[in-house]
């Protein structure tokens, strides 16, 4: 994947997640937008877009972070959300025992003190793995993993979602289910 796959990868996750009206792009509450529409909001903008480039981006992301619809006629960012116009319906799950989250070491201090909050986003996103906690908190700086609780947080009624790319994702992490490493 060159240069410029991943540019359009991150403009997708731009307006597919954050900014749709940067090039005019409206998307309905479960997040979709027209693929055709996309195209041609996007050339407006002068970032020229095709079915086949955003087909490959969908089909070969390691981070699965796009979904195309049943008929391959929309296209969505399938978490990660700043967009208050966008609430997926995500179908509540039980957790696996022990979730991860990824995040830099400038953070810690802050945690410690208000737990995991989604901040402009609107879930906090856990990991079902070290490895991938740990590639999420390379991206922020010197990565730390926190490991958290989730079989105790789902039993004291937190309420836990998946996205269709694994991502597991909650409204937050209270201090008191993170486990701190001695």
């Amino acid at each position: 994947m060159g240069k410029s796959f991943t540019e359009v990868s991150k403009f997708l996750s731009y307006v597919l997640r954050h900014q749709p009206d940067a090039i005019g792009l409206e998307l309905d509450s479960e997040g979709w937008a027209d693929i055709d529409i996309l195209i041609r909001c996007a050339a407006q903008g002068n970032k020229p877009l095709d079915r086949q480039l955003i087909q490959s981006i969908v089909e070969t992301s390691d981070k699965k972070r796009f979904a195309l619809s049943a008929d391959g006629q929309r296209i969505r960012a399938v978490q990660g959300h700043s967009s208050q116009h966008v609430d997926i319906q995500f179908v509540e799950k039980i957790p696996p025992a022990l979730l991860f989250h990824g995040t830099a070491t400038r953070f810690v201090d802050a945690i410690h003190q208000q737990g995991l909050i989604a901040g402009s986003r609107q879930y906090v996103h856990l990991s079902a793995d070290e490895a991938t906690a740990t590639a999420v908190g390379k991206r922020h700086g010197k990565p730390v993993v926190l490991k958290i609780d989730a079989r105790l947080m789902h039993e004291k009624g937190i309420t836990f979602y998946q996205a269709d790319n694994g991502v597991w994702l909650t409204k937050t992490v209270p201090v008191s289910f993170i486990f701190w490493e001695a």
